[in-house]
């Protein structure tokens, strides 16, 4: 599969069938997953908040208020988003024991353990087993988004690094359809099967487990932090497909050397340091923008933005998966010309053209009582500021925090990018329905 084969010059090198499976099933576990519990809720949200409900009235004898009905779907929502902190927190400990590979495959045992929560949480008459489940498989989530990032870009060379790069955000957005299709009336998205929506989380989890195994670790880790030349030798000669790797060794010796009396920086450390500032800024303002853009809200809401854009109800999944379709379609798009137009251009074109379509999207939601045809509208803008967002800033915020920082500051720079990731995406989920409810009471 990855036979080794004489060197060559770096730019000519083919993309070896080791890389490939690298980056596609350690996406798979990773990636994957978050974009999939990104779109999972919305398709059996009337059905959870039903179960809600009847449990609440078989406890208490009472149903719930509208209130409290709203506040405990914003919390089974966003508290994902807390869990996707605390995994970013303890991230870079885990990286430093165990290795990039090694947290990958940790990884999924939290993913397992939340799928057996989130699965079983109905039979039980338990909606605290669903916000648990949430919390873990969010807590795996932050975990991932770190250390895939980095485990992508140490195994990458620098002629392909975005384009490697782009399997973290294009497994977002397959896994964000796949939780659309699987949502279809037709298939899991009924009121006696919504479970087995969140039992299908253990499968990637499980892939992952049992081929990442034969995929090797990140030689630079192994290098600079094991120490370990043998394993890093044979590991990018897999990687790259070709026996002579000393002009590779050799780079990372020198980047070793360089960082010979640096210890791994710590969080604090970097916040410190004056010789990386801008780097930190660039990663902190990309990052905020990449959540608070407003697509983890359609994301989240779809079903209920494309309600009151006046769809049927009947033909609401539908629509959704398109949008799933989209977005997929404009991630695997942005990967095939990222290093020929570059990072900068994707990302201002990108933020650029959502704040256009928003702009009219906003417009068309206003007159869309007035004109019938007003809703195919506000739908092209969704669709269009999804593309917008897949082009670029969905997903090199994740490569820039890798490419911009040394070996010693990169686990507490994917440390920083992830607090403020989880932070900004847990403030869209709780505020937003709650936002909902003020502008229809004023309305």
């Amino acid at each position: 599969m990855d036979k080794p084969r004489d060197s060559g010059k770096t730019s000519g090198q083919p993309i070896t069938a080791c890389l490939l499976g690298a980056a596609f099933f350690g996406s798979l576990g990773s990636s994957f997953i978050y974009g999939y519990n990104l779109s999972v809720v919305n398709a059996p949200a009337l059905y959870i908040k039903a179960f809600y409900n009847t449990t609440w009235n078989e406890r208490y004898g009472q149903l719930l208020a509208v209130e409290t009905a709203t506040l405990l779907w914003s919390v089974t929502v966003s508290i994902f988003s807390i869990g996707g902190l605390l995994g970013a927190l303890s991230v870079s400990i885990i990286l430093k024991v165990l290795g990039r590979k090694g947290t990958l495959l940790l990884n999924n045992s939290l993913a397992l353990i939340a799928a057996l929560l989130l699965t079983l949480g109905e039979r039980a008459k338990s909606f605290e087993m669903l916000i648990i489940g949430r919390l873990i498989i969010g807590v795996d989530s932050g975990i991932a988004l770190s250390a895939l990032p980095m485990y992508l870009g140490e195994i990458t060379p620098r002629h392909i690094r975005g384009s490697i790069g782009q399997f973290n955000s294009i497994l977002i957005c397959l896994g964000v359809f796949t939780g659309q299709v699987l949502g279809l009336p037709e298939l899991l998205g009924q009121e006696s099967r919504w479970g087995y929506l969140f039992a299908f989380l253990a499968l990637p989890a499980l892939l992952q487990l049992c081929v990442l195994p034969f995929f090797p670790e990140s030689p630079r880790y192994l290098l600079i932090e094991r120490k370990d030349e043998a394993r890093a030798e044979k590991a990018f000669q897999r990687f790259l497909g070709k026996k002579d790797v000393s002009q590779e060794l050799q780079e990372v010796h020198a980047e070793a050397r360089a960082q010979e009396n640096q210890q791994t920086a710590s969080m604090l450390q970097l916040l410190r340091s004056p010789a990386v500032r801008w780097q930190l800024i660039t990663i902190i303002t990309t990052m905020a923008c990449y959540q608070l853009c407003g697509l983890n809200a359609i994301w989240y809401y779809t079903s209920g933005i494309l309600r009151e854009a006046g769809f049927a109800e009947n033909l609401l999944p539908y629509i959704t998966l398109s949008t799933g379709g989209i977005e997929t379609l404009a991630a695997i798009t942005s990967g095939l010309v990222i290093e020929r137009i570059g990072r900068k251009p994707l990302l201002i074109f990108g933020f650029s053209a959502m704040a256009v379509f928003f702009s009219l999207l906003t417009v068309f939601l206003n007159f869309q009582d007035s004109v019938s045809w007003m809703p195919y509208l506000s739908f092209i803008c969704i669709l269009a500021v999804i593309a917008s967002f897949c082009s670029g800033p969905g997903g090199i915020p994740f490569i820039l925090t890798g490419e911009l920082f040394e070996q010693s500051y990169r686990p507490a720079a994917f440390m920083i990018a992830g607090i403020v990731n989880w932070l900004c995406n847990f403030a869209v989920g709780l505020l937003f329905p709650i936002i909902q409810i003020l502008t229809w009471t004023s309305s």
